[in-house]
């Protein structure tokens, strides 16, 4: 009982947390829908209430009947085997329900969750509930990603928070030297893991060494002056018919050599700062400029294990493998020898995805707070920039 009354007091906290990042919108930012990637953030506070309603409440609340009957497709994301949804590139068309019903909707399904939790004995509903926090946790993540491109739309540039970020500190320039051999990666230990990092496995690793800084601002405007965006011979074919057909010359959210823009508004750009917000392509054409190249996720996994990289939130700059910046490893998203998905609904979380993507490791300063370890495997297809995304180079010892 101890056990589910702490869940409980889990799954309050992280739901109010949801509903805390968007205290500081306005009615009308909860609705648009800039770009395909992006989902509106009233989407964002329905979908992360129909997979409660959807894998908790109807899989183990006896007689349990939906809420409404026209939330699952509206709010359901890419669960194929639960039934018909919209588009992901028009979540942001409807004007209904509105906000407000979506937060009735919330705090209704909140109830029943905590009264199911106090009444029940089921087995596997805590799993699946800690399943459910976990998503919740990247939709955070998702949320102040999003918001941050629905407020970027120009030219009024709004402010999401008044506080100012602090100026970083120069980079070190030290790089550490890794020894190969045969290492132990994935999920392997007690406590929460997806899917995806495991099963735990040996890889053999030939020596090399990594950058102690991840790659700054002001690294990346020498690589702009010196054309690094008008180069075809720095690019992979995709990445540079990428660049070049959007006519891409920086990062994203730069205003200009200058200025970003951040949820804090315009600010000033901080050479010392890692450089945030670009693609797998656009990392890729830095790292061939530099005369290096982009850790694999076995060296980036391995590294962190053996420079001990804490995974709290820290100012320490010697750990900034975690809590700063999403880094994009050269490694393809695809199974670790032995993975299968889970039967069901849920087998759709992470294996249907593994193509034509690349992984990223570490953690952002938008990912919430407990939420990553040296295992996570983020991913992304190399073209998207709006998340919270950096790179750290490495080289052949």
């Amino acid at each position: 009982m101890h056990d589910r009354t702490q869940l409980a007091q889990r799954y309050a906290a992280t739901r109010a947390a949801t509903e805390a990042l968007c205290k500081p919108l306005c009615t009308e930012d909860y609705v648009p829908q800039p770009m395909a990637d992006v989902s509106p953030p009233r989407w964002h506070l329905g979908h992360t209430t129909w997979f409660f309603e959807r894998f908790v409440l109807s899989e183990f609340a006896a007689g349990y009947k939906p809420f409404h009957a026209d939330y699952g497709y509206l709010f359901n994301s890419y669960y194929n085997l639960v039934g018909e949804r919209t588009q992901r590139s028009r979540r942001g068309v409807h004007t209904r329900p509105t906000v407000a019903q979506v937060h009735e909707y919330r705090h209704a399904i909140d109830a029943l969750v905590l009264e199911l939790l106090r009444g029940s004995s089921e087995a596997g509903l805590a799993s699946v509930l800690e399943l459910g926090l976990n998503h919740e946790q990247q939709h955070q993540e998702l949320l102040l990603a999003d918001i941050k491109n629905i407020l970027w739309q120009p030219p009024m540039f709004p402010v999401y928070s008044a506080a100012t970020p602090p100026r970083c500190e120069a980079p070190r320039g030290e790089w550490y030297a890794i020894d190969g051999g045969r290492v132990r990666v994935g999920h392997a230990q007690t406590g929460f893991a997806y899917d995806n990092e495991g099963p735990a496995h040996d890889v053999l690793l030939r020596p090399f060494r990594v950058c102690a800084d991840m790659v700054t601002n002001a690294q990346w405007l020498a690589f702009m002056r010196d054309g690094g965006y008008r180069r075809p011979q720095l690019w992979l074919a995709d990445g540079w018919d990428f660049v070049s057909g959007q006519g891409i010359i920086a990062p994203l959210y730069w205003v200009d050599e200058s200025r970003t823009y951040s949820l804090h508004g315009v600010i000033e750009l901080d050479p010392n700062a890692p450089v945030a917000h670009i693609s797998y392509y656009e990392a890729e054409a830095f790292a061939r400029w530099a005369g290096k190249r982009l850790p694999t996720e076995f060296e980036w996994e391995h590294a962190a294990r053996v420079l001990g990289a804490r995974q709290e939130h820290t100012t320490d700059r010697n750990h900034d493998f975690f809590n700063t910046l999403w880094q994009w490893s050269q490694s393809a998203y695809v199974p670790y020898p032995g993975f299968k998905p889970v039967q069901g609904p849920l087998g759709e979380y992470n294996g249907k995805f593994m193509v034509n993507q690349m992984v990223l490791r570490g953690s952002s300063v938008a990912t919430p707070r407990g939420h990553s370890r040296v295992t996570y495997r983020n991913f992304w297809h190399p073209d998207k920039r709006w998340q919270f995304t950096g790179l750290r180079l490495a080289e052949d010892a």
